[in-house]
């Protein structure tokens, strides 16, 4: 018989849940893990492992169509769908077994079904309840829509888009944020013609103004067309397409409309707001501590309002054990979080961006070094830069970078954010040559006043 209380209950087996989960039991305590789906969540299953697997297959597609420009004569014969998926989905079950492989080792206990919350410290799955001293809410979020606009047949959201068995000719993509640029990133490499509808002013309105300059300019010449500060008004769909229609009276004909207008939070039936927990639009209210206002109930990821991706969610999971351990961590600064955008060209960044600067400081220095001066993003062949954001007086307080496999840089960017460098701290460090490392190496020279080759 399966014990039903422990010193943890964690609803959700996400990014959030597992790391709370595994962190806990090896601090000693023991834990009860309730998942309705797979563990893993969203990221895993229908985020970002398949996204990006589908991401690189769109490169692999794109260099063999560009092979002629490095002298090698490659061509691209077509896309084949199922085996883009089966590589895709290898990729997931084999990560898939492996996190269940240490559910096993860390001896949690994995609940496998549906879980409301039916009071402060029990959490009820098909009939069996479930008592913690702690409870840690982790159910994640879903994909949304816009009021009026039904998911289904040629409308989908990135849940249907992960498994589709053909490449559409043409594509409407609603929503310039992050999902919407990577699918529609994808599909250009694949051969589809693509459309984005934002209603805000820019293309990844979350980043740095400049670095959503960066991405426009370089989807123009991919031939991604892109329509900003037009509000969507309405689809229809027959079995031959979908007709999209825009505020200002324009109409697009597609094979798909892609709905990409966000995520919201998983948490209606759940016995939340029975339960009187405080929450906001759906969203768990928590303090910096993830701390809810019900005594020793938690909440973390994309439950909790704030940045939706992944790594937030796994941080404070391992956040949220150690708390409940009585270790004290130190709490995580949201601002400290970085963020990756993999579409072609990447976009990476932590900290403030230029505006978010200002506002707090009053002012800022700034700083853009384009990739034109660097060897291997020339080898590369991207353009792209990096973007230091200084304080008055003060360290660099954000770094935004737009260029081919660029995220592959923000660790030392959120290093030099999270310890307050200066640029004459960051400026002797040798970076090795050619890499695009070196880049950063370059952009803080220039910073500390003895720039070498800088292109404005």
């Amino acid at each position: 018989m399966t014990d039903t209380s422990a010193d943890l209950v964690i609803l959700g087996g996400g990014s959030g849940g597992y790391a709370c989960a595994f962190r806990a039991a090896g601090l000693g305590l023991s834990v009860i893990l309730i998942e309705k789906d797979k563990v893993g969540g969203t990221c895993l299953h229908r985020g970002c492992i398949p996204t990006k697997a589908l991401l690189h297959a769109a490169e692999v597609a794109d260099i063999a169509r560009e092979g002629d420009q490095f002298g090698v004569k490659t061509s691209l014969e077509g896309i084949d769908m199922n085996g883009v998926n089966s590589y895709k989905d290898g990729i997931v079950a084999g990560l898939h077994k492996g996190l269940l492989g240490l559910v096993k080792a860390n001896k949690v206990t994995l609940v496998e079904g549906e879980g409301k919350l039916v009071g402060p410290n029990t959490v009820e799955v098909g009939g069996t309840r479930y008592t913690g001293k702690n409870v840690v809410l982790a159910t994640g979020s879903y994909a949304k829509t816009l009021p009026g606009l039904e998911i289904g047949g040629r409308i989908v959201t990135s849940d249907q888009a992960l498994g589709l068995d053909y490449v559409p000719e043409k594509v409407v993509v609603l929503g310039g944020g992050v999902i919407g640029v990577e699918f529609a990133s994808v599909w250009r490499s694949f051969g589809a013609e693509v459309t984005i509808v934002e209603a805000l002013p820019r293309l990844v309105p979350l980043e740095d103004e400049w670095a959503s300059k960066q991405v426009e300019r370089a989807f123009r010449k991919r031939g991604i067309k892109f329509k900003t500060g037009v509000r969507f008004s309405g689809a229809t769909q027959t079995d031959a397409g979908v007709t999209v229609s825009l505020e200002s009276g324009e109409t697009f004909d597609a094979d798909l409309l892609l709905v990409a207008v966000g995520r919201g939070p998983s948490s209606s039936g759940m016995g939340y707001e029975e339960a009187g927990l405080n929450m906001d639009r759906g969203f768990v209210l928590t303090d910096e501590r993830l701390r809810t206002n019900l005594p020793n109930v938690f909440a973390v990821g994309d439950l909790v309002p704030g940045l939706q991706l992944a790594h937030r969610g796994f941080q404070q999971g391992i956040f949220i054990a150690e708390e409940i351990a009585g270790l004290n961590p130190k709490v995580i600064d949201e601002a400290g979080i970085p963020k990756v955008t993999y579409c072609n060209p990447e976009v990476a960044s932590v900290g403030l961006s230029e505006a978010q600067a200002k506002e707090k400081y009053g002012s800022a220095e700034t700083l853009v070094y384009n990739l034109a001066g660097n060897g291997k993003s020339q080898i590369l062949k991207t353009s792209g830069g990096i973007k230091l954001i200084k304080a008055p007086d003060g360290p660099v307080v954000g770094v935004t970078m737009v260029g081919e496999r660029v995220g592959e840089l923000i660790g030392e960017a959120q290093l030099i954010y999270s310890w307050e460098a200066y640029p004459e701290d960051v400026a002797p460090l040798i970076h090795a040559h050619p890499t695009q490392n070196e880049a950063m190496g370059e952009a803080f020279l220039a910073l500390a006043g003895k720039p070498l080759h800088v292109h404005g």
